[in-house]
This record gives structure tokens, C-alpha cells and sequence, in this order.
């Protein structure tokens, strides 16, 4: 899908993730994005529109038919009044394959032309059943004003290379977010990586070395965002479900009621606060991953992480950036994703939350030429 303007209309960011949908409508002016609206939808709702019943599913996630999530899109839209259709969606980073490679130095033409070959080293399936798309990140020699013409060598006689982003996405995907949005009655302008959405966000032009971490309802991506481009991305399977569970089973609680707990006394620092107890032990674990990310990517590369963000739903849980830094070992701070947002007064209040559990619909409803 290719990238378009603005016009006066506002449009939307969907973020269909594996717990709720959320959506974002942005708008612009005098230059500057404002924010109009958005809304959240649950998934785990969806089950009460599709008879399927608590009981027997457990504690197992609910399995959702493509037909379900455009119900859930459609709801959310019609509960938040969002009137536009104009649409940018995300597609998770799990369902995609991205991977930075190394190229000599060539024309554009000649790089588009050598792409397809490169990437049969890095695709694990054909590359007719995905799409293929790439950006240069990174062209040797180019800070110093020392690159030269198209396949010659730099100054020492080294011939220069240029470092590709590669992101392939299967192409079934693709057709299943286009009809997603279509069965919602949505104008689909884009499709986009959601680590993509979440970089223009929460980093804009900013070019020193990020970690991002995303803690999800199923999942916590780490990303380590270096140059404006994403250079590692690892998905760790225990998310804030997995937290929950962890508490209802400690407790001896309903999954409802562990979920209220969760998030009215998360890791606070209390001789009685059991739920910390509870889940003391993955939110360790989520650090371990993210410090041992950074720190191989500081190790590989010879640099130095400036900074740590914390994005989704869990981040806004009390006390947990404070905990998570203290066990990370260095120090974390919440995305901001409406720094560059104009945000009305009647929404201010909500603004630590949308920062945080709408990062990646932010993200997306930015996206424009």
C-alpha cells in the first residue's frame, strides 16, 4: 500500500493486537498533528457477540475469526463516534520477517534489481508467497562527505557498502488485514509494520541508540531502534496475561479479579501487597531478556544505549517502570508518544494512559508523505 497525504481530513491508526483493538484519530494542523479521538475494544468481548462461553475456554485466549475482529473494529469505531474511514493499519512484527543486510555500494536501480536475490538468504519461505519491501538505512563513507560515484571505492580503496532494511510479509497476511478492514468499512490507505508505527511515535528524528520495550497481552517485543531504524527485534513470549494467570493461580482468584488487582497494586513496595509477590518472578524474566538484548547489541556494535522506553498496557502499572529499571540495572522511562500531539484539554487527564496502550495506533495515524 503506498503512502499518501493528508488533505484536511483526519484518519485513523488501527492496532488490532492480541488482547484489544485500538484506534487513534489524528488530524492536522498549522503543521502539527491533534488528536480527535480514539477508543479501545477488548477482545475478550468479542466472545460474549460469538456465544462462546467463559467457562469452558479457561484461561486459554480466545480464538477470534478474521469476521470477529472487523465486528470488534466496526464496535470501537461506532462507541467512540469516529467518523472518518481513512485508515492505516499495523501488522504485528511476528507475523513478518525484517532483517538488516549488507550490499556494495550500487545505484538504486542496481540495488532494486540485485534485492530479490539477497533476500533468498535471509526469507525462510519462497519469496512469491511474500511481499518485499526496503529501505537504505546506512551507506559507508556518507557522514564524511567521502562517498563516491556509484560502485567505486572510497578514499582507501575499500569498495563502499551500503546496509538495507529488508522486511518481507506474506502475502496471505496482507490479503487478511485488506479484508479485515474492508468487512469493517474501512478506506485501507496503508499497511504497516507495527515496530515501524511505534518508532515514528515515540522516537521521531531522534538518531542515538533506543530500546523499546513493548509489553503486549500475549507477548513483550524488545526493540533496539538505532539511526531512526530498527536493528534488532526479539519477541518474548510472556506478556500481561501471562501476569495475570500468574496472580489468579498465587491467589487463588478469578482471572477478572487478578486483572483488577494487577493494575491497582502492580509492584508496589508493601509488606502486603501479595500481587507483587505474584508476578515478581516474570516481570524478572522480561528484564533479563531486554537487559541481555541491549547488551549484545552494545557488545556487537561498540555503542552505548541512551535510553529505555516502556510502552503498553502494563508500563502504567503502579511502581512497575521503577521496578523494572531497578532490575534492568539502568534507567527506563514511559514513552511519550503525544509529545509531538497537540492533545485537547478534556483528554490531558488521559494522556499517561494513551502514551502507553496506544502507542502504535499514534504511530500509524501519522503516517504521511
Amino acid at each position: 500500500m503506498g503512502f499518501f497525504g493528508f488533505g484536511s481530513k483526519s484518519k485513523i491508526g488501527v492496532d488490532i493486537g492480541t488482547s484489544s483493538i485500538k484506534v487513534v484519530e489524528l488530524s492536522k494542523e498549522s503543521g502539527r498533528f491533534k488528536l480527535e479521538n480514539y477508543g479501545l475494544f477488548e477482545l475478550e468481548s468479542i466472545d460474549e457477540a460469538v456465544k462462546v462461553s467463559n467457562q469452558a475456554l479457561g484461561d486459554k485466549p480466545v480464538q477470534l475469526t478474521d469476521r470477529d475482529l472487523a465486528w470488534g473494529v466496526k464496535e470501537v469505531l461506532k462507541r467512540a463516534k469516529i467518523g472518518t474511514r481513512e485508515t492505516v493499519a499495523s501488522i504485528p512484527s511476528f507475523s513478518t520477517f525484517a532483517t538488516i543486510i549488507t550490499m556494495p555500494y550500487l545505484s538504486e536501480e542496481d540495488i532494486a534489481k540485485s534485492i530479490p536475490f539477497e533476500a533468498r538468504k535471509y526469507i525462510p519461505i519462497p519469496l512469491s508467497e511474500v511481499t518485499l519491501d526496503w529501505s537504505i538505512i546506512n551507506v559507508a563513507q556518507e557522514k564524511a562527505g567521502q562517498l563516491p560515484p556509484s560502485g567505486g571505492q572510497t578514499p582507501g580503496g575499500q569498495p563502499p557498502t551500503v546496509e538495507i532494511f529488508l522486511v518481507a510479509v506474506p502475502k496471505e497476511e496482507i490479503a487478511r488485514y485488506q479484508s479485515i478492514m474492508k468487512n469493517a468499512g474501512l478506506n485501507l490507505r496503508a499497511l504497516e509494520l507495527e515496530n515501524s508505527a511505534l518508532i515514528r511515535a515515540l522516537i521521531g528524528n531522534d538518531l542515538s541508540p533506543v530500546a523499546i520495550v513493548n509489553i503486549g497481552g500475549r507477548s513483550t517485543s524488545i526493540l533496539i531502534v538505532d539511526g531512526g531504524f530498527e536493528r534488532v527485534g526479539h519477541n518474548y513470549e510472556v506478556g500481561g496475561f501471562e501476569i495475570t494467570k500468574s496472580i489468579a493461580r498465587s491467589l487463588g482468584i478469578s482471572l477478572k479479579r487478578a486483572e483488577e488487582l494487577k493494575r491497582s497494586f502492580g509492584v508496589k513496595t508493601s509488606d502486603n501487597n501479595a500481587v507483587r509477590e505474584a508476578l515478581s518472578s516474570l516481570v524478572d524474566m522480561m528484564a533479563f531478556e531486554t537487559k541481555k538484548t541491549i547488551h549484545n547489541y552494545e557488545d556487537q556494535k561498540k555503542t552505548k544505549i541512551s535510553k529505555i522506553l516502556l510502552v503498553g498496557g502494563l508500563a502504567n502499572m503502579p511502581n512497575f517502570a521503577d521496578y523494572f529499571g531497578e532490575k534492568l540495572g539502568m534507567a527506563v522511562s514511559l514513552g511519550n508518544s503525544l509529545a509531538r500531539v497537540i492533545v485537547p484539554p478534556g483528554a490531558a487527564g488521559l494522556q499517561a494512559e494513551i502514551n502507553s496502550t496506544f502507542a502504535i495506533a499514534v504511530g500509524l495515524a501519522m503516517r504521511e508523505v
